[in-house]
């Protein structure tokens, strides 16, 4: 009498819960959640901000950032 494993089965019954979860349901869809975009979307434009003020120096070595560089300094101060 063979013995058979029980992984095989295991792995197929695994397969088809995670494609339950990542396959879309026919006539339906896919659309996300629009707090879920406004989030990706203010947490890029974070991300943005500090990778330009981290890298700061050296945007303005490159010439791509200008603090104050051709600005009149009678509009500086107060």
């Amino acid at each position: 009498m063979p013995i058979q494993s029980k992984a095989l089965p295991q792995s197929f019954s695994l397969r088809r819960s995670i494609q339950r979860f990542t396959a879309p349901v026919e006539g339906q869809a896919e659309t996300s959640h629009p707090l879920l975009v406004l989030t990706v979307v203010v947490l890029l434009a974070l991300f943005a901000i500090v990778e330009i003020d981290l890298h700061a120096t050296q945007l303005q070595a490159i010439g791509l950032l200008g603090y104050g560089t051709g600005i009149d300094p009678i509009f500086l101060s107060p």
